[in-house]
């Protein structure tokens, strides 16, 4: 994908957005910490899909399911996972993640990258290097800090860059776009119903419709063709996610059911 399509968005457009849990700015997590995908999951594996912000700060903090070694980095990651993900129902871009989380294991890395990318701007700035490189390529660092350095502009110094490229790569290890611990190559993730649900979700509230939603920024982290796409969200309909009439030229999707309590602004 181009790199202008994950920049920011006009200011009016991000106050629409930010009512669903997105997050702007010039700062973001992966200054100290990836995405924290192994923490997530064994977060969510030790509460109920009806917990609470409270519920989880208390989860991490006062019983520490985590296994942190201080009350210092029991808070700290509360403070960060909060960041990334939200950890709140209030929070759309959570609550739906967390209804995923239960029925599509297997899309889980992805439905997490996808929430963390509209909670994270550093994060989404790194993500036209990734997503863009062919499956096979290594991903080439002084590249890919030069990207990061033109999204960014000059608001980071040399060294908080080097850690967010550092970081960021991890991140997309973790969510599967990435293979190797040293040279990081890029590899094909593989899709699932739910992980489509959502990034069609995300278009949606976005403004995208239609045909238009196979071809928009969140479809791309899915590493599918518009064909291939069709056939998970037909899936993704047989499970109850979303609303989709595909045939006679016309394409008709509507994810807004994903989330119940959505309401079109």
């Amino acid at each position: 994908m181009a790199t202008a399509t994950w920049r920011e968005h006009a200011i009016d457009h991000e106050a629409h957005l930010a009512r669903f849990g997105f997050r702007f700015g010039d700062t973001g997590m992966h200054t100290s910490r990836t995405m924290m995908l192994a923490e997530l999951a064994d977060l969510l594996a030790a509460l109920p899909a009806s917990a609470t912000r409270d519920d989880y700060r208390s989860a991490i903090v006062e019983h520490n399911v985590l296994g942190k070694s201080t009350n210092a980095s029991r808070r700290l990651t509360n403070q960060r996972l909060g960041e990334l993900y939200g950890l709140d129902p209030a929070i759309p871009v959570f609550r739906v993640l967390r209804r995923l989380w239960d029925l599509d294991e297997d899309g889980r890395p992805l439905v997490a990258m996808m929430c963390a990318l509209t909670r994270d701007p550093l994060l989404r700035a790194t993500a036209a290097s990734v997503l863009s490189l062919p499956v096979g390529f290594e991903l080439v660092r002084s590249l890919f800090l030069s990207a990061m350095r033109e999204a960014v502009g000059s608001r980071l110094n040399d060294a908080v860059l080097d850690k967010v490229a550092r970081n960021a790569a991890s991140s997309w290890s973790q969510s599967g776009h990435l293979l190797g611990r040293m040279r990081k190559i890029r590899q094909r993730v593989q899709a699932t119903p739910g992980a489509v649900a959502y990034a069609l979700w995300l278009g949606t509230l976005e403004g995208l419709g239609g045909e238009a939603l196979l071809s928009g920024r969140w479809t791309a982290v899915l590493d599918r063709s518009g064909q291939e796409l069709l056939t998970l969200v037909l899936q993704a309909k047989q499970l109850g996610l979303l609303h989709a009439r595909v045939g006679g030229g016309v394409i008709e999707i509507d994810a807004s059911r994903l989330d119940p309590a959505w309401k079109a602004a």
